[in-house]
Order: C-alpha cells, then structure tokens, then sequence
C-alpha cells in the first residue's frame, strides 16, 4: 500500500488521502480522518500530540505517514509549513495563550471562539479554488429552481441561503426534513442541487445527492473533508474546514462562504 513519492503539494497530498483511506486497517484509517478534518494544525504539531487527537499510539502514526509516501511525520509536516510559510496562521500558540490567562469567563470565551473564527475565515480566503467557485456559481445561476439540503449543524448555513436567494428572487426551496418528510420527488430537469454536510455526515442528505445524480441534475457540495463522501460523488465540490475551540465549531467560514455564494448567484442571474 505504501508509495514510493511523497506528495509535493498540498492538492497532491489530499489527493493521495483520498486514494488510501477507504484501504486502510482501523488504527491507520482513524489518523486518516483525523488529517483530513485537521490539516490546519499539522505545521504546528507534534507526531505524538496528532497520534493523541487520532487516538492512536505515534509509532501507528508514523506508519501512517510512510503510507502517504513521507519518510515519517518530519516529512510530512514540512510539506505544510512549506505551503503555508508567511502566511500560516499560528492559532494554536494564540488560543493556547488565551487559554492560559483567560478566567473562563463569557468575555475569554468570546475572544477564543473570535480567534478560531478568524483563523477560519483565512483559511477558507487561502484555500478557496477560484475556478471551482466560478463553476459552482456557473451551475446555480443558470438553474430554474435551487434545492438546498443541511441538516443538522449544516442547518443554519441551509436556511439562510434559502432566505438570501428568496430575497434576491432566485427561485429555491429549503429542503428540511421536518417531520421525515422526504422531497426528493420535487428535483425536476433543469433544477440543481447544493448539498451542504459536515463530519459527521448526513445520510439524508448524501441519498438525496445520490438521487439526484441518478437522474442527471448536478449537484454543488459544501463540505469539510477531502475524505468526505461527497468528494466520491460527480459534484462541484467547496470545502471549507472551521477551526474548533473545545470541541465546539462555529460557522463563520462557513457562513462567509454561503453568504458571498448567494450574491454571485444573485449577480449572475441579473446579469443573465
């Protein structure tokens, strides 16, 4: 299973994740979900603190890496730092210091949940693919009705996209799953799908993108993952990954991204 060239960029890297997880014994595939939902913090961490959150021993870690094709973590962690040199956000040291001298106070928690929330929103500004964008606005625009599906803590993001859109007049219908109604059968030719879910993923919502493609409307994603199974799926895939503070995530990038999605749909449509 192990390749012989290590990935020599951080595209090349999440595509060899993808490649290798769905193969890998349970120890390794926990460190492979465990990357996947938090890259941001390989440039800062140690092999024994990324064994820790995967829940594993640093010598399975170890081998988890030679399995991407690094030499071991050393490797692997300099490709990041390489990546990212100038411009990483250290919002580790930062949230830890906050930790340190704050009081557990609502005003500390503030400033914490407002440092991972600005850590978030740069990281999506940086790792944003521009064309993917355009493709993404490109498919929705041109759609006669929009079907949106978040459940759960994709929820918000979900109805205030639908809210956005109707207030710009571009057709689209929120789909809820209130009461365990299903709404599948209301996808129509020339209507598109945007499927917005999170680790842990919705399976509603990944049958409702399966149903969709099975009848040839196309399908945006909103995801974090590179390893998220709507990667899979023949869709125009945004990621966006949130910074966490005590196991909590907010949705600023998240909701930064809906948000600036919206109006170039709504621009795009006018325009047309």
């Amino acid at each position: 299973m192990q390749t012989d060239q290590p990935p020599d960029s951080i595209k090349a890297f999440e595509d060899r994740l993808a490649e290798v997880t769905d193969r890998l014994p349970k120890r390794l595939k926990q460190c492979a979900d465990y990357v996947a939902a938090n890259k941001d913090r390989i440039a800062v961490s140690t092999v024994a603190e990324m064994a820790e959150g995967a829940g594993v021993q640093p010598s399975a870690f170890m081998r988890f890496c030679q399995i991407l094709g690094f030499s071991g973590f050393s490797e692997m962690q300099r490709l990041f730092r390489d990546s990212f040199v100038g411009g990483w956000p250290d919002y580790s040291t930062r949230l830890n210091h906050l930790r340190e001298t704050g009081t557990g106070s609502p005003a500390a928690l503030l400033a914490e949940f407002v440092e991972a929330g600005r850590v978030s929103l740069e990281s999506l500004l940086q790792g944003i693919d521009p064309v993917v964008l355009d493709e993404a606005v490109k498919v929705l625009s041109k759609a006669r009705l929009i079907h949106i599906m978040g459940l759960r803590r994709s929820l918000p993001v979900a109805s205030y996209m639908a809210y956005a859109l109707e207030k710009m007049q571009v057709p689209a219908m929120l789909h809820a799953a209130v009461g365990k109604l299903e709404s599948h059968h209301a996808l129509r030719e020339g209507d598109a799908l945007l499927a917005i879910t999170f680790a842990p993923y919705s399976a509603e919502t990944i049958d409702l993108v399966e149903y969709a493609e099975n009848r040839g409307i196309p399908v945006v994603a909103m995801t974090d993952t590179v390893i998220s199974p709507l990667r899979k799926r023949d869709t125009v895939m945004l990621t966006v990954q949130e910074v966490d503070f005590g196991a909590f995530r907010s949705l600023s990038a998240t909701l930064c991204l809906a948000i600036a999605l919206s109006v170039a749909v709504g621009t795009a449509r006018q325009e047309d």
